[in-house]
């Protein structure tokens, strides 16, 4: 049953014509007939006398009106408390990231901010470790990092690496670059004690080739303030062109699909606080995922300007 079907029987009972209350309703008459026809077909009672016209509601169909009132008014009064809720909402929401999913969080905290006016956000840059205990010691609300099938994770988007390569380097001008030729650049890669390298590590394993970075760098912008200079290359998450873009004489190509993708997601946890759940229903209304796949494309396209 939709209460959609019951602002019909509202309406008809109001306008005691089929064509009158569908005109209420913004549908056709055909829409409004067939939604009762349903609604009487899932409760199993009639509801509406018929002849050629509308003539009255039958007893039972009296009794589901009144059943409708309630429901509707009850639909209401949700949507009203809800928007107090989010008008009162208030207090600080505690966020941990590792480093490599933070140039996305302004996808999240920038229309949570805008809907939850009066609370204040902290992101604070953290290890894996670190993020597990803050959420068990519940000094974290939620965290943004790798996750897996854990019931209390909710993916935003899988985590796609590309080349970030100078301009005159012969692999620039590649379509799709192989994981072996990336290993043989002169590469600046962020340090193995940050699980984004581990895994990258993993996925030139699988390729058969181990790479041995000339500069490492234990965070995002300081990885990037060397590939600017133009004398290295990097292999980069694509959601870090968010923050940083593509620096001038470089030029950003795609790498062969890895056999192992990680993803990035919310998590959450035993207990949520109230703000944490807030800001996971406000993230299932965004496409974080189709907003990077879109910023790397565009990325993509600029090695032909």
């Amino acid at each position: 049953m939709l209460l959609r079907q019951l602002e019909y029987l509202v309406a008809l009972a109001r306008e005691r014509h089929f064509a009158r209350a569908a005109e209420a309703c913004h549908v056709s008459q055909p829409s409004l007939s067939a939604a009762i026809s349903k609604l009487e077909r899932e409760l199993g009672v009639p509801i509406v006398s018929r002849g050629r016209r509308f003539e009255a509601l039958t007893p039972e169909g009296e009794r589901v009106l009144l059943w409708a009132h309630r429901m509707l008014a009850d639909r209401d009064a949700l949507r009203q408390d809800l928007s107090r809720m989010r008008e009162s909402l208030s207090g600080v929401l505690r966020i941990g990231a590792i480093p490599t999913a933070l140039p996305t969080a302004p996808l999240l905290t920038a229309p949570f901010c805008e809907r939850y006016p009066h609370v204040r956000v902290t992101l604070e840059s953290l290890s894996s470790v670190e993020i597990t205990r803050g959420l068990e010691e519940y000094e974290l609300d939620l965290a943004m990092t790798y996750v897996d099938s854990s019931v209390r994770a909710m993916p935003l988007y899988e985590e796609r690496y590309v080349l970030l390569t100078p301009a005159d380097e012969e692999i620039a001008s590649r379509p799709v670059a192989r994981w072996a030729d990336v290993a043989a650049l002169p590469l600046c890669l962020l340090t193995s004690k940050m699980r984004n390298r581990r895994i990258l590590d993993g996925v030139f394993a699988d390729a058969g080739v181990q790479p041995v970075p000339v500069i490492e760098a234990d965070t995002v912008a300081t990885l990037w303030a060397h590939v600017a200079t133009r004398k290295w290359s990097s292999v980069i998450a694509h959601a870090w062109l968010q923050m940083f873009g593509t620096p001038e004489g470089m030029r950003v190509v795609r790498i062969e699909d890895p056999q192992r993708v990680p993803q990035i997601g919310l998590v959450v946890g035993e207990q949520p606080s109230m703000l944490a759940r807030a800001m996971l229903g406000l993230t299932r209304g965004l496409d974080v995922r189709g907003e990077l796949d879109r910023l790397l494309h565009k990325h993509l396209d600029r090695r032909d300007l």
